[in-house]
Formats: C-alpha cells, sequence, structure tokens
C-alpha cells in the first residue's frame, strides 16, 4: 500500500453531568475529574507518537482534552468549530422526558429519519455529515504521510468512522463511543483502513 495518514480519533472525556440524561449538543459543559483522568491516560497514551497536530471544537469539553493530549507535543490545540456535536437546538439540555413532553412525537420522529430530521432550531446528522466530514478530508490531505489527533465528540467520532467504514449514516448509533474512547483510523489514497474503535485506556491511577 502507499503512504498513509494516520488520525488518532478521540472522544472527549466524562463531562461534568454525564448522568443527566441530556442532550448537551452545542451546550458548553465542562469535564468531570474521571474525564480530566480520561485525557490524561489518553494524552499518556499517545506521548511517544509523533503527532503533527492536535484539533479540537471550540467547546470546552472538547479544547480541554486537545490541551492535555497537545502539551505532551509541546503544541497547543486547534479549535474548528466545524467539529463541534450535533446541535440539538432547543432540545439541549432536555431529558428524554421533558422532549417528549414538549415536542410529542419528537424522537419518534427522529429515530425514522436521522439523516433528516431536524429538532427545533437544531441539525440532522445529515447536516452533521455535511458539516464535519469537509474539515476532517482537509486535515488528512493538509498533513499527508504524517499522523494527526482529533480529541472531539462522540456524535463527530460517529459520523467520521462511518465514512470510513463506507455505513451509511442512518446506521449512526451502531457505533459506540465511550467517554474518553480512541479509535485509530489510516487514510490510503482510496481506502480508510481501521485499526482500532472505541478503544478504552487503562487508568493507571
Amino acid at each position: 500500500m502507499n503512504t498513509f495518514t494516520r488520525l488518532y480519533l478521540i472522544r472527549h472525556g466524562q463531562v461534568i453531568n454525564h448522568d443527566a440524561g441530556v442532550y448537551n449538543g452545542h451546550n458548553d459543559v465542562g469535564l468531570s475529574n474521571l474525564g480530566v483522568r480520561q485525557m490524561e491516560s489518553v494524552a499518556w497514551r499517545l506521548k511517544d507518537e509523533n503527532l503533527d497536530a492536535v484539533y479540537c471544537s471550540d467547546l470546552i469539553r472538547s479544547r480541554a482534552g486537545g490541551e492535555l493530549v497537545a502539551r505532551e507535543h509541546g503544541r497547543d490545540p486547534l479549535p474548528d468549530p466545524s467539529l463541534r456535536e450535533l446541535h440539538f437546538g432547543l432540545w439541549a439540555g432536555m431529558t428524554f422526558m421533558e422532549i417528549e413532553e414538549n415536542y410529542p412525537g419528537g424522537l419518534e420522529a427522529r429515530s425514522r429519519d436521522l439523516i433528516h430530521f431536524r429538532p427545533p432550531e437544531g441539525e440532522s446528522v445529515g447536516d452533521l455529515q455535511d458539516r464535519v466530514l469537509p474539515t476532517v478530508r482537509s486535515i488528512i490531505e493538509q498533513h499527508h504521510g504524517g499522523s494527526v489527533a482529533l480529541v472531539v465528540h462522540g456524535g463527530v467520532n460517529r459520523v467520521i468512522l462511518a465514512d470510513a467504514l463506507r455505513l451509511d449514516v442512518v446506521n449512526f448509533y451502531s457505533i459506540d463511543q465511550e467517554y474518553g474512547c480512541l479509535n485509530i483510523i489510516d487514510y490510503y489514497r482510496d481506502l480508510a483502513v481501521i485499526k482500532l474503535i472505541n478503544g478504552r485506556l487503562q487508568l493507571d491511577y
């Protein structure tokens, strides 16, 4: 095979409201103590890799993780708003029960048509795909033959992985992405090779 570009694709660590059962979307919530430890573990795992750059979104949970990973390489993370999580609009911060109470039938309608359904003032999964993939392709091209890390969000990761696996994005939720997980994708000219999906790192402390 020809030269490849390696992508270390990371979901940010656990967030402070992880047990609230809500969609955070573009709401700017920080990492919990465990979330910080998860990202420190990822940073330790990648410390000996020759990373050309570390990208993140501009949301604090992504930036905080990006800073920890980038610090091991003497770099600053590169925030990009196009790498934000799926925008849940007026549903952001609501539990499933609150969404059903305020927008009856909305969750069922979304489950039937993830690609096109938009919560009020929000995005569909198709919109997320159209926002994220051009940025990722540009990053891969810019760092051709090198290695980069993205510390981003569960939805963003699923879109990237579905594209690499050539899965229809309707299968979005078939790809598990736990807090602080690591995925590794090698991009060749006409092929993406998945080396790791949803890898969990053992915390050493």
